[in-house]
């Protein structure tokens, strides 16, 4: 697809990745997406302080991802977030990011994307284990076959292979990135052409992602049927009409309420991370306007 005349892709002057990434991040945190946390809402071991402590320690890095490459981008910027914060904030959001941001600022993205993955190194596919294992995402190796422990693969993207039926951040790695391309962005431009504000086509990219795929994380520390049923529920936001209505702002709330009763463990947030890399995408692409108010004043309540 064509880029419009104002991407940051057509301009001369580089453009400040590491800014765009914390921007994305800081975007994805703000909004008040069912289940998540955000400036009203924390779980017991984070708080939204902690997300926007995190999307500040990884732009230097994310700046630096072309010269450095992909597995050297997301140790560091998971080494820089855990110097700053004690959980698990970004591991997934970091891993999409990534190879993105590795994508020189005159190169098409998409194309480029595919072209970074294609070249990802056994020396990239260790230093991302070891980022794994100093992040510690919840419920690794419990449902995927990875063992972190065990020395990393030559190939990565083999290894993602394995996890990519059920894992939407290794199919990305997979498939080109093909979910953001073709499902995500789209639904973030289509909500800004709707004229809803930013926090709301945050939101309802959100609950999109989350009624077309069972959340991985849930997956993950709850099981394939729990997902299920948060993508049933998910559905059944969306057949309420559009974020501007009382009876879908209800049906939002509704979820978050469910996706929280667990003590946080039914947290859809592999389908946050998915949200904030469009957001960066789109903000990359010029699509997304950067100086957009991500005021939570325009989000559901």
């Amino acid at each position: 697809m064509d880029q419009p005349l104002h991407s940051p892709e057509h301009n001369s002057e580089a453009p400040a990745i590491g800014q765009l990434a914390r921007q994305a991040c800081l975007w994805e945190a703000t909004a008040r997406k069912p289940g998540n946390v955000h400036p009203t809402a924390s779980f017991s071991d984070t708080n939204y302080d902690d997300f926007v402590a995190s999307a500040q320690a990884i732009e230097p890095t994310m700046q630096a991802a072309v010269s450095q490459g992909v597995g050297t981008t997301v140790w560091q910027a998971v080494s820089a977030t855990r110097s700053v914060v004690s959980s698990n904030t970004n591991l997934g959001l970091i891993l999409l990011l990534a190879p993105l941001a590795t994508v020189p600022h005159n190169e098409p993205l998409r194309p480029g994307v595919e072209r970074v993955l294609e070249s990802l190194s056994g020396e990239d596919s260790k230093h991302i284990y070891d980022a794994i294992r100093l992040a510690q995402p919840g419920g690794i190796g419990e449902v995927d076959g990875f063992d972190i422990q065990e020395s990393p693969p030559e190939d990565l993207i083999a290894a993602m292979q394995e996890a990519s039926s059920w894992d939407l951040i290794a199919k990305q790695y997979c498939q080109g990135f093909v979910d953001l391309f073709d499902l995500l962005c789209p639904w973030l431009e289509q909500g800004l052409t709707n004229g809803w504000t930013l926090p709301e086509c945050i939101v309802h990219c959100h609950i999109q992602c989350m009624a077309t795929y069972p959340d991985s994380l849930i997956t993950r520390k709850c099981g394939l049927p729990v997902a299920q049923e948060s993508q049933r529920r998910a559905e059944a936001v969306l057949n309420c009409g559009n974020p501007t209505t009382g009876s879908y702002q209800q049906a939002s709330s509704d979820l978050d309420q469910w996706l929280r009763a667990d003590g946080h463990r039914r947290n859809p947030g592999t389908t946050a991370d998915m949200t904030g890399a469009a957001l960066f995408i789109g903000l990359r692409h010029g699509t997304i306007d950067k100086n957009l108010s991500a005021s939570v004043s325009g989000d559901n309540r």
